[in-house]
């Protein structure tokens, strides 16, 4: 093999101290930028039509146009973006066909997850599950953005309460495409309350070690949250 190419590196959190970046090892710089994007979709900070161009995703995350050139190689290899022409590349809208496929396999993965969780999840991980969804009962009076950050790290604990890695890495990248939806499911009217009660009931479930009505109860909620999207998508 040839002489490696020495990568620029991201530091981790534990890593920044007071501004400054502390000795040690990184995350390349191409996959902070990557999951830096990818965070931005999930975020709405982008949104189908957007255009991305290196030089002000550079600017923006104040790195090099190297590591922004590979991050953006690699969202258009996922599908995410795609050329505009000479204008850089645009965020992608995906048709009904590509929804409906979506929120197939999350239902499913959901499923699979939740009955997992009623197996393996311990009990800190179920208290941590109804601290989320109380902080979820809070946000719900008028922060539809905050439900949806707080949405997601509920299916992310179930997912991880699972102890399945290949599930987790699965659902990571199925969240990602999910960011392609735009607006939250949770500026439909009535869904806020309704997604807490399923919320609730799937908690239960896995507390009681029920893996059968767990997975039926997650199935469910996400059915009912393309039926939320297929409203939202109506209205575009």
């Amino acid at each position: 093999m040839g002489r490696m190419r020495r990568e620029e590196t991201w530091p981790s959190a534990r890593q920044r101290q007071g501004g400054s970046i502390a000795r040690g090892g990184g995350v390349a710089l191409g996959e902070a930028v990557f999951r830096s994007l990818c965070e931005a979709l999930q975020a709405g900070s982008y949104r189908a039509g957007d255009r991305l161009r290196e030089e002000e995703v550079a600017q923006r995350l104040k790195v090099s146009r190297t590591p922004v050139r590979e991050a953006l190689g690699r969202l258009a290899a996922r599908g995410f973006v795609e050329p505009a022409g000479g204008r850089g590349l645009i965020v992608r809208d995906l048709d009904i066909s590509e929804v409906l496929e979506l929120y197939a396999m999350r239902e499913i993965m959901e499923g699979a997850a939740a009955r997992l969780a009623a197996e393996h999840a311990s009990t800190p991980e179920v208290d941590a599950l109804r601290d989320i969804e109380q902080a979820f009962v809070e946000a719900s009076a008028s922060d539809a953005a905050e439900m949806a950050r707080l949405n997601r790290a509920f299916h992310e604990a179930i997912c991880r309460a699972a102890r399945n890695r290949y599930l987790d890495n699965a659902s990571r990248e199925l969240q990602d495409w999910i960011a392609l939806l735009g607006p939250t499911t949770f500026t439909v009217t009535g869904r806020p309350s309704t997604s807490h009660g399923e919320h609730q009931a799937i908690i239960d479930a896995i507390a009681a070690r029920d893996g059968d009505k767990a997975e039926q109860l997650a199935r469910a909620h996400i059915r009912e949250a393309l039926r939320c999207r297929l409203k939202l998508l109506q209205k575009q």
